[in-house]
């Protein structure tokens, strides 16, 4: 591996342009001028809010976004998401300018693995790979041998040899799922997500016994009870395509919200329940995801900044476990 700093702190220019706009401004259609002038895409996560989705061209989760990162001949790339998104825009993009609204707007389940400490708990582990979940940061995936996703996870672990011993991180959850899946004992980083750990089991157990019909779809961020509970459990954009083409009129959606507004757009005669954390509130979103704001995005267009940067020593690193990632998904039609 090349000699690297994995505590390298990105270049952040600002966390966001806080500037009042004018209320007669029409930011649809002044996005989309921006857009055509600056050669800019919009990809957007399905955890954001309603307007940003409508607005991008684009909308998908991990693996969707970073294999249309890839992919786009777009000058500017527009990331309605949180950094560690745009991170892998970036390292699958070096020469193309990288924004995202919001450089605050970040990640729980990526906090919760500092590269330092994680490279301290592989090197114990020198007969292991390191199958890391793409929400991490930039050092992460620098230490990683494979990254995936929600969507292609359990697919990138069967694709490996049966004695293959493995270190996935940092979803302790997401990893616990996969082995029950597998029949692995692949070793666990113990990292969460903050939206998905706080799902109340009880208060979902309770919300079925009101709709009896409704089914539970579950991200499998969640916990193993609340897991227990679901009829599917799948990405977000497995959520999505269950949701479309299962006949049941009811759904109980145990994710964050966000993706709700796409599940109501693709199926307008079917109703979707938010599941309730363990708190007082009804429904459960990402404070960070939430930081983007039509109005950040249209400051961010206009002005081109915040803009993400990055050491290239740590790009090249952070990249081939990227590449490994798209070339299995590739071959297995992911």
């Amino acid at each position: 591996m090349a000699d690297i700093n994995i505590d390298q702190k990105i270049v952040l220019e600002k966390g966001f342009l806080d500037i009042e706009l004018d209320v007669s401004l029409d930011l649809f259609a002044e996005i989309e001028r921006l857009k055509k002038e600056k050669n800019a895409i919009i990809l957007a996560h399905y955890y954001q809010e309603p307007d940003i989705q409508d607005v991008a061209d684009y909308i998908g989760d991990s693996l969707g976004l970073a294999q249309k990162a890839a992919e786009t001949e777009a000058d500017i790339i527009v990331f309605a998401g949180v950094h560690f998104m745009a991170e892998t825009a970036k390292i699958l993009n070096p020469s193309k300018k990288v924004l995202l609204p919001d450089l605050k707007a970040g990640c729980s389940l990526s906090d919760s693995a500092p590269p330092a400490l994680f490279k301290a708990y592989r090197d114990k582990y020198p007969d292991h790979i390191v199958v890391t979940y793409i929400n991490c940061s930039a050092g992460m995936k620098a230490l990683s041998d494979i990254i995936c996703t929600s969507s292609n996870a359990q697919k990138i672990i069967e694709s490996l040899p049966a004695d293959q011993q493995i270190i996935f991180a940092p979803d302790r959850n997401l990893g616990a799922y996969i082995n029950k899946q597998t029949g692995r004992n692949m070793l666990l980083w113990n990292g969460a997500c903050m939206v998905h750990e706080i799902f109340s089991a009880e208060k979902i157990t309770k919300l079925k016994l009101r709709h009896p019909g409704a089914k539970v779809i579950a991200h499998p961020e969640c916990e193993t009870a609340v897991l227990a509970l679901a009829d599917y459990i799948g990405s977000t954009t497995g959520l999505l395509k269950y949701s479309a083409n299962d006949a049941a009129k009811e759904f109980i959606v145990v994710t964050e919200t966000g993706i709700l507004h796409q599940m109501q757009k693709n199926s307008p005669d079917k109703t979707f329940i938010p599941a309730p954390p363990n708190n007082a509130c009804a429904c459960n979103d990402c404070p960070h995801m939430k930081l983007n704001t039509l109005e950040k995005l249209y400051l961010c267009m206009a002005y081109e900044t915040p803009e993400l940067t990055m050491d290239e020593n740590l790009r090249l690193a952070a990249r081939k476990p990227i590449d490994r990632m798209l070339e299995i998904s590739k071959k297995y039609g992911l």
